[in-house]
């Protein structure tokens, strides 16, 4: 009679195939190496292959075991599913989301409250994501990532377009009596987002081209651009969604009005199967409510 792998085996298997190793595997499931080393040992005898080879204190998958991986990845999926809907209305269990530093600080932290009247009893985990368009973490259920919206083999929906602009603190607009004309700003302390891009394209539309930006300083994500700018330390490119806030409050104001759209934009992206959870639909189906009121509020193209 064939024997069905217990669900332990599987998930020590699992969380060795992802870790890498018995140690990490055993430390995150909270057994000891031993107990891991046994399941795995139980589940190559019930397969009836070698799953991995030990090398020396390291671990390494056939490449059975890789294959038999990728499907007990799928069938503890489909486990977890089967836990997370309590009934229709009525969802519970986990759900991770990544997003990008400056919306997720700025803007959807400020909103989620929404969400977890509406589900009591599902856990929502919030990550912040290395880079705005890093989709790397297996364990995420739903990035909101900002790029070109190039993911391959990844469920990809551009939530919400970005103009851009330049921002400031009023105390740094009226310590200088204003700010005159575009051409006056390469000469004041521009903040940068990853690079000097956002501010050339910004400048050249606004007649002042072939400009040589120097100095400044060039931060990693929107989150610490737009911290430099409310303390008023100088001028960034601020966008209608992350800064929208700070506008409406009197954080920032727009020098000028003028805004350019960004050749990048903010995207959901998910693995095919992952987007077919009832919990993932449900919060993209809030989400999208969201951005559509605030787009509505924030958006002034010029």
């Amino acid at each position: 009679m064939k024997r069905y792998p217990s669900t332990t085996a599987l998930r020590a298997f699992e969380a060795i195939s992802r870790l890498g190793s018995v140690s990490a595997a055993a430390e995150e499931l909270n057994l000891t190496r031993s107990a891991v080393s046994h399941q795995l040992n139980v589940l190559e005898e019930v397969v009836g292959f070698a799953l991995a080879r030990r090398e020396g204190r390291g671990i390494t998958l056939t490449r059975k075991g890789e294959n038999y991986a990728l499907e007990v990845k799928k069938a503890l999926t489909i486990l977890l599913e089967a836990s997370r809907v309590n009934c229709e209305e009525e969802m519970i269990g986990k759900l991770t989301i990544s997003c990008a530093p400056g919306l997720a600080n700025y803007w959807l932290c400020r909103k989620l409250s929404g969400f977890t009247k509406k589900y009591p009893k599902l856990s929502l985990h919030i990550l912040s994501s290395s880079f705005p368009s890093d989709i790397s973490n297996d364990n995420v259920d739903l990035f909101i990532a900002y790029g070109n919206g190039n993911w391959p083999e990844k469920y990809v929906k551009q939530l919400m377009t970005i103009r851009l602009f330049p921002v400031c603190s009023p105390h740094f607009f009226h310590q200088r009596g204003g700010l005159g004309h575009p051409s006056n700003l390469v000469k004041m302390p521009l903040f940068h987002l990853v690079n000097h891009t956002d501010w050339r394209v910004w400048l050249a539309a606004n007649g002042v081209s072939n400009t040589q930006l120097e100095g400044g300083v060039i931060f990693s994500d929107a989150n610490l651009v737009q911290s430099a700018a409310i303390a008023g330390q100088g001028l960034a490119i601020g966008d209608n969604m992350v800064s929208g806030d700070a506008l409406e409050k009197g954080l920032l104001i727009r020098p000028f009005e003028k805004s350019i759209e960004s050749p990048r934009a903010y995207y959901l992206v998910a693995s095919p199967e992952k987007v077919e959870r009832k919990d993932v639909s449900a919060f993209i189906d809030w989400l999208e409510g969201l951005v559509s009121d605030a787009q509505s509020r924030y958006d002034r193209p010029k």
